[in-house]
C-alpha cells in the first residue's frame, strides 16, 4: 500500500511516498528560506507563491525518486491544517487534483499527527501505550497523551509563543540570521548555562500549559540594561553580506557574555519543555515519551533529554523527520486510510486544526 504525502502548511513544500505506513520510498521537500530570510520570518503571501511555483516539481520528484507510477498510489495524504490557510490550500487543492483525475481515495492529516507519526513510524513496536507526546516546533508547543490506534488527548499547550518561536524571536533580537533557532543551540554550548537566571512562568489553571513570551521580554530586557547595540549591529551586517555564516563566524562575532546568555536561555526553554513533560508522563502513567516537530532537532534537547534517566523509554525523530515533511503526512494517513476515515472533494483547510 503505497500513499503520497503532500505538506504546505507553512514553508516548506514536501511531497513523499511511503509503503505501508513505515517505509520511506521517497521524501522531497523545498525550503523557502532564501525567500523569508531577509524579513526575519515567514510571509503568507509569499509563502503561498512559492508553493504554487513548486508542488508540481516537488510531487513529480517524489514519483521518480520512489520509482513508481500514478497506478502504483493507494491513495494520497495531505496535510489539512493547522497551518498557513494560503499555504495549506495549495497543497490541498493539488491533492484534491490528483485524487479527482485518477480516482484515488483522499485522506486529510492533521499537521501535528503527521509530527507525532514521524516518530512512531520509526519506533514501531518499541513504543508502548499510553505514551506522552511532546509536539515542539515554531508553531506548536503541545502535550498529548496518546493511545493505541492513533487517539489523543491534549493535556497541555502554549499560551503565547510556541518554542521555537521564542528561539527564533530570539535569536532576530541578537542579530541572528533567520532561523535563529539552529544558530542558537549550535552557541549555546560555549556559554554557561547558568550565568543569568531567567524567571519561570507561574500559569494559573492547567499547571501542564506553556509561556515563552514571559522569558522572550526578559531576555529583551537583559539586552536593553547590557548596551548590547554596537554587536548586534555587527552580527546583522555579517548575516546581510553572508546569509547563513558559518559557527567559526558567529562565535567571532559573539562576546562570552552574549553566549553565556544564549546558554541559559535555552537551559531555560529545555528544562520547561522537560519538567512539563516529566510531569505529564507521571500524570498519565507514560510507558514511553514522543518528542518531535523542528525543535526536536536541537542537540541541547536531545541531550537533556537522553541524561534524564527516565523510567521509561524517549523517542525522537531522525532530523530529517523532525522538520516539516511529507513523509510523517502520508504514514499519519496510512491508518486512516485502514479505518476507512477518507476525505470529501469539500475538505477544508483549517488554521487552527485541532487534534483529539
Amino acid at each position: 500500500m503505497k500513499i503520497l504525502g503532500i505538506e504546505s502548511s507553512c514553508d516548506e513544500t514536501a511531497a513523499a511516498v511511503v509503503k505501508d505506513g513505515s517505509r520511506i520510498l521517497s521524501s522531497v521537500v523545498s525550503s523557502q528560506l532564501d525567500v523569508h530570510g531577509k524579513y526575519g520570518g515567514v510571509v503568507p503571501e509569499l509563502a503561498s507563491r512559492e508553493h504554487l511555483r513548486a508542488i508540481t516539481a516537488v510531487v513529480r520528484q517524489a514519483l521518480q525518486q520512489a520509482g513508481v507510477n500514478w497506478s502504483d498510489l493507494g491513495a494520497v495524504g495531505v496535510t489539512q491544517g493547522p497551518g498557513l490557510v494560503g499555504s495549506l490550500l495549495v497543497g490541498m487543492t493539488y491533492a484534491k487534483a490528483i485524487c479527482f483525475s485518477r480516482g484515488l481515495p483522499l485522506v486529510g492529516v492533521n499537521h501535528i499527527e503527521g509530527h507525532i507519526h514521524a516518530v512512531a513510524m520509526e519506533a514501531a513496536d518499541a513504543l508502548q501505550y499510553p505514551a506522552l507526546a511532546l509536539v515542539v516546533s515554531g508553531g506548536h508547543t503541545h502535550l498529548f497523551e496518546m493511545y493505541e490506534g492513533s487517539r489523543y488527548r491534549l493535556l497541555g499547550r502554549t499560551r503565547d509563543d510556541a518554542a521555537g518561536e521564542a528561539y527564533d524571536k530570539v535569536g532576530k533580537l541578537l542579530g541572528y540570521t533567520y532561523p535563529g533557532g539552529p544558530i542558537l543551540d549550535k552557541l549555546a554550548s560555549y556559554g554557561d548555562p547558568q550565568a543569568v537566571r531567567f524567571p519561570r512562568a507561574k500559569m494559573k489553571g492547567n499547571a501542564l500549559d506553556f509561556s515563552f513570551s514571559g522569558l522572550k521580554t526578559a531576555v529583551l530586557r537583559w539586552v536593553e540594561s547590557h548596551d548590547m547595540q554596537a554587536e548586534i549591529a555587527v552580527r546583522r551586517e555579517l548575516g546581510k553580506a553572508e546569509g547563513q555564516s558559518s559557527l567559526e563566524k558567529w562565535l567571532a562575532v559573539t562576546p562570552k557574555a552574549t553566549l553565556d546568555l544564549i546558554a541559559s536561555f535555552q537551559f531555560t526553554v529545555i528544562r520547561e519543555l522537560l519538567e512539563h513533560a516529566e510531569a505529564a508522563a507521571e500524570l498519565i502513567g507514560a510507558r514511553g515519551l514522543v518528542v518531535s516537530g523542528g525543535v526536536a532537532c536541537n542537540g541541547g534537547l536531545r541531550a537533556a533529554a537522553r541524561s534524564a534517566r527516565l523510567p521509561y523509554a524517549v523517542f525522537f525523530p531522525q532530523p530529517a523527520l523532525s522538520t516539516d515533511n511529507a513523509a510523517m503526512i502520508a504514514a499519519a494517513a496510512f491508518p486512516k486510510f485502514e479505518r476507512g476515515e477518507l476525505a470529501s472533494m469539500g475538505l477544508k483547510a483549517s488554521a487552527s486544526l485541532a487534534l483529539a
